[in-house]
């Protein structure tokens, strides 16, 4: 007779921001990454879904993440995210990963300014701003490669917005094939401590399992300690969708290695 199989070393608790309305473009695949990287390890994930008007502490979380929505979608979360805001912040410069993407992304700079200039605030966790050109200009859509820290990543980009990063922000990575953060400067996305903004839909994680591994190391390590390690996994599937996409990337995106 077999006895009740052991409790999870480890646990995680991943807060979902407002996926009710800010999940455009595959992003809650991201969530699932997270939790088949974790499962196959015997880590337990648990998620908990915060929409507008639910209490949020972040210190009750390790990991956070918020996926893009259109300007009426940020609008209807702003006011919500703002009074979130100074607790977001803290956790951040506590440690705290996140992964922010799109109209997420956007919202956690200083502001967004719309094509017929109204503003939508933002929660100022990394030092940018975001500008519609206007109706008339065109949309940065298409796939990307980035070049990062942790190697290169694959995604798919679709904004209207033109993200600018104040002069010391650190963006995610380097544009090598598709429009970045304004189709100017070469520059995609933003990091603070463990945050990461990012224009990326496609969904991320599912493709890029170094940025899943790097978000999961970051989380059990502010909880657990330094020591922690994460063993590594079979990532056949995962690098073969990478490679895919990379090489689409290289038939259809703007840019040139």
């Amino acid at each position: 007779m077999t006895g009740p199989a052991p409790a999870p070393r480890y646990q995680l608790r991943l807060a979902h921001l407002y996926p009710d309305v800010m999940n455009i473009y595959g992003d809650r695949g991201n969530v699932l990454a997270l939790r088949y990287r974790c499962q196959v390890r015997g880590i337990e994930l648990k998620v908990t879904d915060v929409n507008v008007g639910d209490p949020f502490d972040p210190a009750a979380f390790d990991l956070v993440l918020m996926g893009g929505g259109q300007d009426r979608e940020q609008r209807r979360i702003a006011e919500d995210l703002v009074a979130k805001g100074p607790a977001i912040r803290a956790a951040v410069d506590d440690g705290l990963p996140a992964l922010v993407v799109c109209g997420g992304f956007q919202l956690w700079g200083h502001r967004y300014v719309d094509h017929e200039g109204g503003v939508i605030p933002g929660i100022s966790v990394f030092d940018l701003e975001t500008r519609h050109p206007g109706p008339r200009a065109d949309r940065c859509i298409g796939d990307v490669v980035l070049s990062t820290g942790a190697g290169d990543v694959v995604g798919f980009e679709n904004h209207g917005g033109r993200t600018y990063l104040g002069p010391g922000q650190e963006p995610f990575g380097r544009v090598r094939r598709g429009f970045g953060n304004n189709a100017e400067d070469g520059t995609e996305g933003a990091r603070r401590g463990n945050a990461i903004g990012t224009y990326l839909h496609g969904s991320l994680l599912p493709k890029n399992p170094a940025i899943t591994d790097e978000l999961l190391l970051a989380a059990l390590r502010r909880r657990y300690g330094a020591d922690v390690e994460l063993p590594p996994l079979d990532d056949a599937a995962e690098q073969a969708a990478h490679r895919s996409a990379e090489a689409i990337a290289a038939r259809r995106s703007r840019g040139a290695d």
